[in-house]
């Protein structure tokens, strides 16, 4: 009898738990032309390499309210080492 209330208690208590973990991060690679939905912009990382294109990747908020990650590439603006 102990065992199937163990298990009964174990539901009711990590049930509401798992429920609320948040939605795993999507991950999409950018293509020109490509319809984003931007409600808040978490963070943009990306690591400069003077007169070079470079990867670089922003973490948003939709207006869903889905957290999401945009691989893109971006070229030095420095203009010459400036």
């Amino acid at each position: 009898m102990k065992k199937p209330l163990c298990f009964v208690m174990l539901v009711l208590t990590t049930g509401p738990a798992l429920a609320a973990s948040p939605s795993p991060v999507t991950d999409t690679q950018y293509k020109y032309g490509m319809h984003l939905d931007i409600a808040e912009v978490i963070s943009v990382t990306a690591t400069p390499v003077k007169d070079a294109v470079y990867p670089a990747t922003m973490e948003y908020i939709d207006h869903q309210g889905q957290t999401e990650r945009l691989s893109y590439i971006v070229t030095d603006t420095t203009w010459g080492g400036k």
